[in-house]
């Protein structure tokens, strides 16, 4: 139930929340601030799939596993992004803008990619997957709510303002859910794994987070705009992930179960929080401290 109705209806809702607020502006802003969006584009296209493979092969995780870190990696930064740049005070429209753009570009970046992670770590067991059909299911749950909250807020902006923070708020709530629900599925996986997954996903979340940081600085960022790119580079859509994974495994073999492939963004959407939250209080107090 969670898996075949459930499941995609919160990542539905999600984007839904996702789009109220925005308007076409939101996708044209990126051309006010170029030299930070192209950074924060090849921070989550190149640089964050390279880190992760890296990681794969330095922890050596099983063929499941290993599928699952990727699809994490190919997974954008979702409505979080923008809740945690309001809270250290970056910039928060180049992240929403930046949100919705990588957000519907992942509709056709993700299922190639996948497509290619699967047949290098499966070889001879990989299973077909088609594209098309993958990016058809994703644009139901991702892109077409975004576009839906997107007309709401055109129609009735009044009624869009009162609502998208409860919105936001139970977006968050539908967010922990999905992971427990993941983590309770794969409980004896995440136990058994959690040893090298644990530590690998903290490795990660630390690496993207300064590989921002550093990125920012060589392209000679001010602050709001550096810690914003930090955040989108190092905040992935664990939601989509096990979307994703669930999608995969409900097309190849009907399973409508949450399998092993959701379990890296399952436990990634608690270790982020963890590993996140202290490092970006203290970019917060790095602001204030410049007067920023």
């Amino acid at each position: 139930m969670i898996v075949t109705l459930l499941l995609p209806l919160i990542l539905a809702f999600i984007m839904f929340s996702l789009g109220l607020g925005l308007n076409s502006k939101d996708f044209t802003q990126v051309l006010k601030f170029p030299k930070a969006f192209f950074m924060g584009l090849t921070n989550q296209l190149i640089l964050l799939p390279i880190v992760v493979f890296a990681l794969i092969s330095i922890f050596e995780f099983g063929k499941e596993l290993a599928v699952g870190m990727m699809i994490l990696a190919f997974s954008p930064g979702g409505v979080t992004t923008n809740v945690l740049t309001r809270m250290v005070q970056g910039n928060v429209p180049l992240s929403i803008s930046m949100t919705a753009v990588t957000s519907l570009l992942s509709i056709i970046t993700v299922p190639i990619m996948i497509s290619i992670t699967v047949r290098h770590f499966m070889g001879a067991d990989a299973p077909e997957i088609d594209i098309t059909k993958l990016g058809v299911q994703m644009f139901l749950i991702t892109g077409l709510p975004v576009i839906l909250g997107m007309v709401f807020t055109k129609l009735s902006p009044a009624r869009v303002e009162k609502i998208a923070p409860a919105c936001s708020k139970v977006s968050m709530s539908l967010f922990v859910f999905i992971m427990f629900a993941a983590l309770a599925k794969n409980w004896e996986m995440v136990l058994s794994n959690l040893p090298k997954l644990g530590p690998a996903l903290v490795v990660l979340n630390l690496a993207l987070l300064a590989i921002g940081l550093l990125t920012s600085k060589l392209a000679k960022l001010d602050k709001k705009d550096g810690f914003t790119i930090a955040i989108e580079t190092g905040i992935q859509n664990g939601t989509l992930g096990v979307a994703v994974g669930v999608l995969i495994a409900a097309n190849v073999a009907g399973s409508v179960t949450l399998p092993p492939t959701t379990v890296p963004s399952a436990v990634y959407g608690i270790t982020m929080y963890v590993v996140s939250l202290p490092i970006l209080l203290w970019l917060r107090k790095s602001l204030k401290t410049a007067g920023i």
